[in-house]
This record gives structure tokens, sequence and C-alpha cells, in this order.
């Protein structure tokens, strides 16, 4: 009996975890893909309608906006935190007697929640307070800085403060990608005379491709999903000027008692999270096959 519990121990230690696990993930994500295919109001219903409620969903000018404005969105959460990133990560790799400084100044802001990042940057872009007044302040009287209260600039705020949070981590992966790079090829390229620029663009870029693909494992499915930065900073407005597909999803299944349409909308967000992260598993296990 001893010899069976300790060969069981690890599965039995184990199994309170899976158990929870394939209960409120999977057992609720298809308890959400049951309730998108049903007339779920404010409260859920068996009474089945197919994909109506995704008809409904696709025909409604704010879900349409919605995915508009994401499309806006990760389109800049992306490149611009790629961009600085990496920018940092070679600044970096230069070995400044303040790496350690700079590193902990640039990662700092991935502490902070997402909450908490939204109303900082709340309040450094209010017209009345903040950057605004601190500028006016200085001498500069007819300075305003009102994107928040603007339908066409109000997404850009968002940008602006995801960028600041997320641009750290991105500098983390491709700063550990360079350090990965065999310091044999590195100075074999500098016998050879590759210096500065031509070192890095011939040598060392090259080799951050699985350092690129985990940033966008990260980046895509981080701005899908936002909601919190969302809710914290503008709560979708001006009007729905900044509203993006998770905020509506909320809205419709927990303020709007349409349950089914909120179902269905996340349902759909769900599918865009996994057009992202399947490629990547795929791509990995046929890589890990073939080194096998």
């Amino acid at each position: 009996m001893k010899s069976y519990l300790e060969r069981w121990q690890p599965q039995l230690l184990l199994a309170p975890s899976l158990i929870a696990c394939l209960l409120f993930f999977y057992g609720f994500m298809l308890w959400t893909g049951w309730i998108s295919l049903t007339r779920s109001g404010m409260l859920p219903s068996s009474e089945f309608v197919g994909l109506l409620q995704y008809q409904r969903l696709f025909a409604d000018e704010r879900w349409l906006g919605a995915l508009g404005n994401l499309a806006r969105f990760a389109t800049l959460f992306v490149i611009i935190p790629l961009v600085l990133g990496l920018l940092l990560a070679i600044l970096l790799d230069q070995k400044l007697r303040a790496e350690g400084a700079l590193r902990l100044v640039y990662l700092h802001p991935m502490a902070l929640s997402l909450i908490v990042t939204g109303t900082v940057w709340r309040w450094l872009l209010d017209p009345e307070l903040g950057l605004a007044l601190g500028v006016r302040e200085l001498g500069w009287t007819s300075f305003r800085f009102d994107w928040l209260g603007d339908e066409d600039l109000a997404l850009y705020t968002l940008v602006i403060a995801a960028v600041w949070q997320i641009s750290g981590f991105v500098m983390a992966v491709f700063l550990a990608g360079l350090r990965g790079v065999d310091e044999a090829i590195v100075q074999a390229a500098r016998l050879d005379g590759a210096e500065g620029f031509t070192l890095y663009r011939r040598i060392l870029l090259p080799t951050l491709g699985p350092s690129l693909f985990s940033a966008l494992l990260v980046l895509l499915p981080a701005a899908i999903k936002s909601f919190d930065l969302v809710v914290a900073l503008t709560d979708g407005g001006p009007g729905h000027a900044s509203e993006l597909p998770a905020l509506y999803m909320f809205q419709m299944a927990f303020e709007r008692s349409r349950l089914g349409l909120g179902a269905a909308s996340a349902m759909v967000l769900l599918m865009m999270v996994l057009s992202v992260a399947l490629p990547y598993v795929y791509a990995r296990q046929r890589r890990l096959r073939s080194a096998g």
C-alpha cells in the first residue's frame, strides 16, 4: 500500500489543481460557447438559436467599431514596443556602467497592474491636471493636451500608456536574445572587421528571430484582451471612440443584460487569441520533432 501511494503521489498532489483548471477554465469556456448559441438575456437560457447571436454581433456597428479600434490599437501596440524594445536592448548591450539601474527603470512599469497604469496616465493626461497643468505653470499658458476628450485621439492615449508599460518587457526579451549569441561568433565577426552597426545588422539581429516570435506571442494576445487599461483610462469614451472588444463583451454580458451576445463576442475573442497561439504551438512541436 505504501509503495502504491509513493508511486502515485505526484499525480495525487496535482489532481486538485488539474480538476480546478478543467472546471474553471475549460469547463466555463465550453459553457460560454453554449451560451453564445442560445437566446440568453439577463439570465442563461437553454433555448438553442444556432448562430443567431453571431449574426447580431457582426451586424452591430458598435462591435465593428470596436474591432476597428482594436486593429489600430494592436498595430501600434505591437510595432512601437518592438522598435523601442530593440533599441533599448541594443543600448544596454553596450555594457554600460549603469546597466543595472537602467534595466530597473525600464522594467519597473511591468511591476504595475494595468489598473494602476491607466489611473496614473488618466491623471497625467487630464487637460486640467498632470502634464498639461505643469507645462502651463512653466509659462506656456495656452498649452492644452486634451486627447482624452477628443474622439479622434482618445484611442492613442491607450497606446501611450500601454507602450510605456510593455516596452521594458520587450527590451528584456531582445536583450536575452542578444546575450545568448555565442561569444566566439561575435569575436570572429570582429576579427573580420564587423563593428558597430555592421555587427548588429549582419550577425546579431538575424539571430533574434525566436526572441521576436516570443515578443509577438505576448503582445498580440495582450492587445486582443485589453480591458483593464481601457476601463481605467478612457472607459471606452468619449462615446465609443476608444472602446475595444473586451470592454464591449463585458458591457453586453453584465451591464446590458445581453448574455448571449456577450458570450458570442467572448468566443470571437477566444478564436482571435487561438489564431495567434496555435501556430506557435504547432511550429514548436514541429521543431521539437525534427530535433528529436
